[in-house]
């Protein structure tokens, strides 16, 4: 329906205007009933609908109203699939149009800069490449059915540690590569309804009053035409926030929001033009879910239950298969050991916990899956609700894996170690799940081992178990989809979206996490995830991108579309991808790219590509990218802008980011004109390549005392131009004895930067 907001907003009062910027409670937006102005509802997401009853919390400590519990977002950015993530979004819609919600809050795509962060499972991945993609695909289903969604938290939230106070302190470069990256393709392609702002600073200023951050980058950089709410309870002075480009603050400030907007418009503080612009951001999102609610939705609960079972099989990953020991056959004795195989751990904790409609119990379904044909007995084995070891409990769980042909043991992180609100302190299992570890493993050869858990572990283990899936927070279908690939009625197909450290020294934020005080500092720069241990030559425990298959894939046919392009030109680059094994089975492939020599610090390498084959025995499918200025460039912080180096790249295509199959190479060419300017200080090294410049420094040089130290040519020659690369133009002045003068400088530089 068409309406002219413009005439509607004249139409308010200041505090109208004023008052539509808070909200009217905890989860609503305020109408204004006078003039049809409707209230909207908000709520958590964002791998389910969290919708309350009564009680309002955002720490999910009260009750909700029952949702599909899909993996979260650490699952679903292993799965690397666009499409499915498409398809949960559209479910996720569905069941907001049913419980009259228009606005879910999510997706969440704030980097993993350290695996210790407490909400890394709510997080797509350590790549902003692949986190971007899977948050816009995840936007759009959701807001394919008539529902927001709320892209957060812009920006630079790495930690739960002092998130209310913390400043974030970022070079421009890492900040637009790393971190905005994340959020930038997925505001582009799929223009989220609303945004919202973290709690902390970033450098220096709160996100909810960051003019930079809302106005400059994410409104007229990005075109987003949505509005910025903030996080809950994240507004530091709402004027200023106002200002910035915050349009609404979360929950009801109970008036006070209000009256400080109108205080600052009548004071000319702030201008009602301003005030203006943020209240027609807020009534375009309010109308347009009013113009999208669809009266009487309903939904498949259990046609929703099936798609939650699939997207939990594609976002498992399968770490280890020492002798092919999975799948398991259906028959003989399984021993399952671990408290979590009848306690699942299927999701975070915090403002994401949802009410499930159905949650399947593992045993149950391994039970269901195994048949007749095997015989299944549980231990317990551990307490979860302890860090200490029962020796009754490991003792029945040895006698029961004992007398079984192999023994799965479900391991992970309890709710209590990760969770909204603090930041893990280790990356271990708790204590008496690796004592139980160990035990089992003095009784039982044939060992696997199914990890519930958010973020990565340490595994001293590894070499007890022969095999290893990490499951995730595999939502509330986990216990079918986990039989589903323990028996291998699926391939498991899902690769890590994060690096595994073998230790947590490894990790790079190490010595910076979580800062001092409230100041965090982002030494390690542009060098995150994986970025860094290719730069190091550290070998994790599992790389970026890495996960097996039940069936084997060749990588043959790369083919680049050009030998040589323009960086405002695309090019395509293809490879044909075999299924060489026995099974039907799903690859991802990925493409990296390679600045092969630089000017600037960059990555070895970094992900500007992929996509998932899905593949019978012995099928070919070729596969195919397409390159742009993006895939090539880093952020010029003196241009303000992209930047792409002249010179040779290298493609690389593989099953990780330490599994580089095939390469190839690429000449792109600068089309940007960057004309140098030369100071008093620039060097002799930096007139290199300037024709004119190089003509007058050797000339200048021959006035020296260095002119006569070394013979036109040979080794001396190179001695003496190595030692003088780094002299500063007014090096040469000083050490002349007056043959050369500061007045000829200045000349000479008039000219050069003429």
């Amino acid at each position: 329906m068409n309406r002219d907001l413009k005439k509607l907003i004249a139409e308010m009062t200041l505090e109208e205007k004023a008052g539509m910027c808070s909200g009217l409670d905890f989860w609503h937006m305020k109408g204004v009933e006078r003039l049809g102005i409707p209230s909207i509802m908000l709520t958590d997401g964002p791998h389910g609908l969290r919708k309350q009853r009564a009680s309002a919390d955002h720490l999910g400590l009260f009750d909700s109203v029952p949702a599909t519990c899909f993996p979260s977002a650490v699952g679903l950015a292993s799965s690397w699939d666009r499409e499915l993530i498409g398809k949960v979004g559209v479910a996720l819609g569905e069941e907001c149009q049913a419980e009259d919600v228009a606005v879910l809050l999510g997706p969440g795509a704030n980097i993993k800069r350290s695996p210790l962060c407490g909400r890394n499972f709510e997080y797509f991945s350590e790549d902003p490449y692949l986190s971007s993609r899977m948050a816009a695909s995840h936007i759009q289903g959701v807001q394919s059915q008539g529902v927001g969604t709320s892209l957060k938290h812009f920006a630079a939230n790495n930690q739960e540690h002092r998130r209310m106070t913390g400043d974030s302190v970022v070079d421009e470069r890492t900040l637009r590569e790393i971190y905005l990256a994340s959020f930038e393709l997925a505001v582009k392609e799929a223009q989220p309804w609303t945004v919202m702002c973290s709690y902390n600073k970033v450098n220096g200023t709160y996100a909810s009053e960051n003019e930079y951050l809302l106005t400059d980058i994410l409104k007229d950089e990005w075109g987003h035409e949505g509005f910025v709410v903030s996080d809950w309870g994240a507004v530091n002075e709402r004027a200023d926030g106002l200002g910035a480009g915050l349009e609404l603050e979360m929950p009801s400030s109970g008036g006070m929001g209000d009256r400080k907007i109108a205080e600052a418009v009548r004071g000319g503080k702030l201008s009602e033009e301003k005030l203006d612009r943020a209240v027609e951001r807020l009534l375009n999102i309010i109308f347009m879910a009013v113009d999208n609610k669809k009266t009487g939705a309903s939904y498949d609960a259990e046609a929703h239950h099936q798609l939650a079972r699939k997207v939990a099989r594609e976002s498992m990953v399968l770490l280890k298969n020492e002798g092919g020991i999975l799948p398991l056959p259906k028959e003989g004795n399984i021993a399952l050991i671990g408290e979590f195989a009848v306690k699942p751990r299927y999701q975070g904790g915090g403002s994401s916990h949802i009410k499930p409609t159905k949650l399947e119990e593992i045993r149950e379904e391994i039970i269901k899956s195994a048949g007749s044909g095997a015989r299944v007995a549980y231990a317990r084995g551990y307490d979860l609700q302890s860090d200490a070891s029962d020796d009754r409990l490991v003792e029945e769980a040895k006698q029961t894996a004992s007398q079984a042909d192999v023994a799965v043991i479900f391991a992970g992180l309890p709710e209590r170690y990760e969770s909204e609100g603090f930041d893990r302190t280790h990356l271990r299992l708790p204590d008496n799940q690796i004592k139980l570890i160990q035990a089992i493993a003095e009784t039982q050869n044939n060992i696997v081992l199914v990890l519930s858990n958010g973020a990565p572990v340490e595994m001293p283990w590894l070499g007890s178990a022969k095999a290893v899936l990490e499951a995730y927070l595999g939502g509330q279908a986990l216990g079918g989809a986990i039989a589903d690939i323990l028996f291998g009625d699926v391939n498991p197909s899902g690769k890590l979206a994060e690096t595994f450290p073998r230790r947590l020294e490894h990790n790079p934020s190490q010595l910076n996490f979580p800062g001092e005080g409230d100041r965090v500092e982002y030494k390690e720069g542009l060098f995150v995830g994986y970025r860094y241990y290719d730069a190091k030559h550290i070998e994790p425990l599992f790389p970026f991108g890495f996960g097996l298959s039940y069936t084997t894939f060749e990588y043959s046919n790369l083919v680049i579309g050009k030998k040589s392009i323009r960086d405002d030109e695309q090019v395509t680059v293809s490879v044909s991808v075999m299924n060489s094994g026995s099974r039907a089975g799903k690859e991802i492939v990925q493409l990296y790219v390679q600045d092969v020599q630089s000017e600037v610090i960059r990555p070895v390498k970094e992900l500007k590509g992929f996509a998932k084959a899905d593949l019978q025995p012995g099928e070919t499918q070729t596969v195919s990218f397409t390159l742009d200025k993006r895939s090539f460039a880093y952020y010029n912080v003196d241009l303000k802008d992209w930047h792409v180096e002249t010179g040779e790249f290298v493609i690389g295509v593989g099953r990780s980011s330490q599994d580089i199959v095939l390469t190839g190479t690429l000449e792109v060419q600068s089309t940007a004109v960057i004309k140098p300017v030369y100071s008093r200080n620039s060097t002799v090294g930096d007139l290199s390549g300037d024709q004119r410049g190089e003509a007058v420094i050797k000339e200048w040089i021959r006035l020296t005392p260095f002119g006569a130290m070394v013979p036109e040519d040979g080794e001396g020659s190179e001695m003496m131009a190595a030692m003088m690369k780094d002299m500063p133009l007014r090096g040469l002045v000083g050490f002349s004895g007056g043959a050369l003068t500061e007045e000829a400088l200045d000349e000479i530089l008039r000219k050069l930067n003429g």
